[in-house]
């Protein structure tokens, strides 16, 4: 439960947090012939493996022809109504300074969207798109169902906040919420913590909760209905986020497998991201979460790269079918993972630290049959804003630039020309999610024309 990950081969104690357990019960004597054990008939944490490179599909790698068939095949699905969207949005902005949920958060651009706004305007592009892809004669094109994780924290506010948008343009009845669960927050010596003399301290149950709140909340069986068969699923705090994208669509449905993943290569050793492993040799894909990697693996070069031997990082952009998620919310409900996180806890008269547990999305991976990864850029699908300004990394001014930046070379790869008071790498231009997708459709508004950055690009 959120132990450290650690090299198999290596001589090591018993697990000190199953020792304390075990002591507890008056039991520690389970460990009383430990020094004489192999390494295979000790305890170790699970073995890890690298993921090859060429168990990853890059996409820059690949060719435009085939870049152009997943593009199409994921546009058709689209059209058929195949397709949902879903945003686990259960936390909110208290590291950006905030306690509105994440996803009204504005970041600094131009236009002044949030990223709610953002995301729903890239559903309603993507709806275009598919929409124009459907021959004359085809049936009437359903529009992308949105369905949208809450907690009982940002619940009441994220309806209010989209109510009061008018769903950004979205029809009220294409977007459903739901809530996470909570668990019970624990003190050091794993007492319930309380928040006031009649109430338990709890928290949400993390992104992982969202297999049993499908689950519990009837939407597996929404979705079937619908007659949705893959599900785009996303964290809400990123502010290039290709909602709905027809080319991992289209990957996905190429694969034929059960679950995939867009990746990003790891930047630094120490980055805060969890990475695709394997679970020993020829074992299931899974994620180690950042927290739970060993500092010393995490730095590990792959001698025939120069790059990290564990690089795969998880962006948190999923993609499922309905069928696994069906298995996953039954498996997962007799099987919970729980991974601990040492928090600042309400008291009953201040504050304490103790252990919020969480559940992680990336728990069901090693019950999927099949994984596919797809490498994307970094600087064209991952731009996080989980840090205030100040911070050193993933902070709102951080993801602004990334998304101006990306424009900016939309804009003069279309033929538009910018000017500047400031350094062209400070700033950039938007261009609305209601324009263009990926760059897509800019030359009848960009070229020839001049922009001075920054600014909104829009119809």
């Amino acid at each position: 439960m959120g132990e450290p990950v650690t090299d198999s081969n290596a001589v090591s104690p018993p697990p000190q947090a199953l020792l304390e357990r075990l002591k507890d019960y008056g039991q520690e004597d389970a460990f009383s012939l430990w020094d004489e054990l192999s390494p295979e008939e000790r305890l170790p944490a699970a073995a890890v493996e690298t993921v090859p490179e060429s168990n990853v599909s890059t996409l820059e790698e690949r060719s435009m022809e085939e870049r152009e068939r997943w593009w199409k095949m994921g546009l058709k699905a689209i059209s058929d109504g195949k397709l949902g969207v879903l945003l686990l949005s259960g936390g909110q902005g208290t590291r950006l300074g905030s306690s509105d949920p994440k996803g009204c958060f504005n970041i600094g651009l131009p236009s002044g969207k949030s990223l709610f706004q953002l995301q729903a305007e890239r559903i309603l592009c993507v709806q275009s798109l598919a929409s124009q892809s459907v021959n004359e004669g085809s049936a009437r094109f359903t529009p992308i169902h949105w369905y949208i994780m809450t907690s009982p924290f940002t619940d009441e506010l994220t309806r209010k906040f989209f109510e009061s948008h008018k769903y950004f343009g979205l029809e009220a009845d294409q977007v459903t919420f739901f809530q996470q669960g909570t668990i019970p927050c624990v003190s050091k010596d794993g007492r319930f913590i309380m928040e006031t003399p009649y109430r338990v301290a709890k928290s949400p149950d993390g992104n992982g909760g969202v297999y049993s709140a499908l689950k519990s909340s009837k939407l597996l069986e929404d979705m079937a209905m619908r007659g949705i068969k893959y599900l785009d699923c996303y964290g809400v705090d990123n502010a290039l986020v290709r909602v709905a994208d027809p080319t991992f669509l289209g990957y996905f449905i190429d694969k034929g497998v059960a679950t995939a993943a867009k990746v990003v290569r790891k930047a630094y050793p120490q980055e805060k991201v969890g990475v695709f492993v394997r679970r020993g040799k020829g074992g299931p894909l899974s994620v180690v979460e950042y927290s739970e990697l060993d500092p010393s693996l995490a730095s590990e070069i792959n001698q025939a790269t120069g790059r990290l031997r564990f690089c795969w990082s998880n962006v948190c952009l999923h993609m499922f079918t309905l069928d696994f998620l069906n298995q996953v919310a039954n498996s997962l409900e007799k099987d919970s993972i729980y991974h601990l996180a040492e928090k600042k806890i309400p008291l009953v008269h201040g504050h304490t630290v103790g252990y919020k547990l969480e559940q992680f999305i990336f728990d069901a991976f090693p019950y999927a049959p099949s994984t596919a990864l797809l490498e994307v850029l970094r600087e064209e699908e991952f731009a996080p804003v989980k840090n205030a300004n100040g911070s050193n990394f993933d902070t709102p001014d951080s993801a602004r630039l990334l998304v101006l930046r990306l424009h900016a070379r939309w804009v003069v790869a279309s033929g538009g020309f910018l000017t500047h008071t400031v350094p062209l790498y400070a700033t950039g231009v938007e261009v609305s999610p209601l324009c263009s997708y990926t760059g897509e459709n800019l030359e009848a508004i960009c070229r020839g024309r001049t922009f001075h950055a920054p600014c909104e690009i829009s119809f």
